[in-house]
């Protein structure tokens, strides 16, 4: 998988991670790394451009929960837990309310499929539109 990212002005900056590819278990951690990297660095306004993404499987949708959670100053998950990490999305918490600095851009009908299959869809706000994407963060 290719993680591109570059910085945008809208009414904050907003920091976009563009990904290409797969989004499995062999580059879910470094996209939580990347995220960590650009979270660290001061960055609280993400837009993860998903157009070139082809495939998400579960381990992807661990590190969409994962940065989710980061974004909003919770405790992270063990990534080592494996198949009890996945399973923890699903718990009740305050991450399934809507991301607010955390938006989707332009998901392919494949992986809008696999976010709606997991229940994604009622916490992430998804755009086609870049600009207004930027303008909602």
């Amino acid at each position: 998988m290719e993680i591109t990212v570059t910085q945008e002005e809208g009414r904050v900056p907003v920091t976009i991670i563009s990904l290409a590819g797969h989004l499995d278990g062999q580059s879910y951690q470094s996209l939580i790394q990347k995220a960590r990297e650009v979270f660290e660095a001061g960055s609280k306004h993400l837009l993860l451009d998903l157009a070139e993404l082809k495939y998400i499987s579960s381990a992807g949708l661990v590190s969409l929960n994962t940065i989710a959670l980061m974004i909003r100053g919770e405790a992270l998950p063990d990534l080592e837990q494996g198949w009890s990490t996945l399973k923890s999305m699903s718990h009740p918490r305050s991450s399934s309310a809507p991301q607010t600095n955390l938006k989707l851009l332009n998901p392919r009908p494949e992986i809008i499929s696999v976010l709606e299959m997991v229940g994604f869809l009622t916490f992430f706000d998804i755009y086609t539109d870049k600009q207004t994407a930027i303008d909602s963060l």
